[in-house]
């Protein structure tokens, strides 16, 4: 178990200092230009046949804002993704690009298959980054942790709780989930994760008891658990900083697949025109290329961020020196506190400590 003597949680004030130093190159010109452009397409596409009604629910979703959240960002490009892939596999072509019956078609179909394996590399990409993350956070969290069978028995109930979380995904696609149903369940089970990281970081609900008579936490992991999504807090000024670029990628994927779906609704009525082809493929290959170089950049802003820094440190940041006293929380005694319900660390993967000089 880590000694945290000395330390406290980071601050917005610790952050806004830390990620002056991982400045984010700005993303591609072509990235606004390319996703105006497609979206105008999709615009085209309608001027002659309205939306449907999955159509119509899409729409409404590309002309709405992108979550502010940047890990709620991440699983909206993932849902995007395979919806994407979805429409690009074979079964799900319009049926001139299934049997080509001219070269034209031939070359399309061959053409929208280097799209799909495009696609699928940058989703292998998120899929890692995001399975990493998630195990850094809980790794980190387990540092301070007594490292015995009370520490085991946090972990046995981790385990157990995502047994259950995919039985409950695979019960819902077994019963004819789509993939939007899939992507509702899993932010569902983000946000219970947050409410679980919450409720040990005040000792509530599920881990009342396991807090109360085993295991003896420091009061300052908890108090960092309870407070780091803080509508204000420190991970606010992650999203001020690394939010926005973020933000239009959702946006040109979002405009990507639209695009593809009102295409594939009306291949028959008008092939696909060569332009508007060779611009949706200008969009993927920006698209694909500066997501998996925000994946890459933020990977390493998050491998390198602190949890916690020293009293010295944060006082001289928020421009005073108040002591702060570590309580550790004994076998047999419980931690009382609040915690709000989607308060968590699922979006701050940091794992190293900052004690100061």
């Amino acid at each position: 178990m880590a000694s945290m003597e000395g330390l406290v949680p980071i601050t917005r004030a610790f952050l806004s200092s830390y990620y002056d130093k991982y400045s984010f190159p700005p993303l591609s010109d072509d990235v606004s230009r390319l996703s105006s452009q497609i979206r105008s397409f999709a615009n085209d596409f309608l001027l002659d046949s309205p939306p449907n009604h999955g159509e119509s629910l899409l729409l409404h979703e590309v002309d709405s804002r992108p979550p502010h959240k940047i890990d709620e960002n991440m699983w909206k490009n993932r849902e995007h993704i395979e919806e994407i892939l979805f429409l690009l596999e074979r079964p799900h072509l319009p049926p001139a690009l299934q049997q080509p019956a001219t070269s034209d078609d031939a070359e399309l179909a061959v053409a929208f298959g280097k799209i799909r394996d495009k696609f699928q590399n940058t989703l292998k990409t998120l899929e890692t980054f995001q399975a990493k993350n998630s195990e850094r956070v809980f790794s980190t969290v387990m540092t301070y942790m007594p490292q015995d069978f009370r520490g085991s028995l946090i972990r046995q109930q981790r385990e157990r709780s995502e047994r259950n979380k995919q039985a409950e995904v695979d019960a819902l696609m077994n019963s004819g989930g789509s993939i939007h149903d899939r992507y509702a369940l899993l932010w569902k089970q983000q946000m219970e994760r947050r409410k679980q990281l919450a409720q040990l970081g005040s000792a509530t609900g599920v881990y009342k008891t396991l807090v109360k008579y085993l295991v003896g936490v420091p009061q300052v992991l908890l108090d960092f658990i309870r407070q780091i999504n803080d509508d204000d807090g420190p991970m606010e000024e992650q999203r001020h900083r690394y939010g926005p670029p973020l933000y239009n990628l959702t946006a040109m994927v979002l405009s990507i697949r639209l695009f593809i779906l009102l295409a594939w609704g009306r291949f028959v009525a008008g092939k696909l025109d060569r332009q508007k082809f060779a611009v949706l493929e200008q969009a993927v290959d920006v698209y694909t290329t500066e997501f998996e170089r925000f994946i890459t950049f933020i990977s390493e802003v998050f491998a390198n961020s602190p949890f916690f820094i020293s009293a010295e440190v944060a006082g001289a940041l928020e421009g005073r020196n108040d002591d702060y006293k570590e309580i550790s929380v004994p076998a047999g005694k419980s931690h009382e506190g609040t915690s709000k319900e989607l308060t968590g660390i699922e979006e701050h993967p940091g794992h190293r400590l900052v004690r100061g000089k």
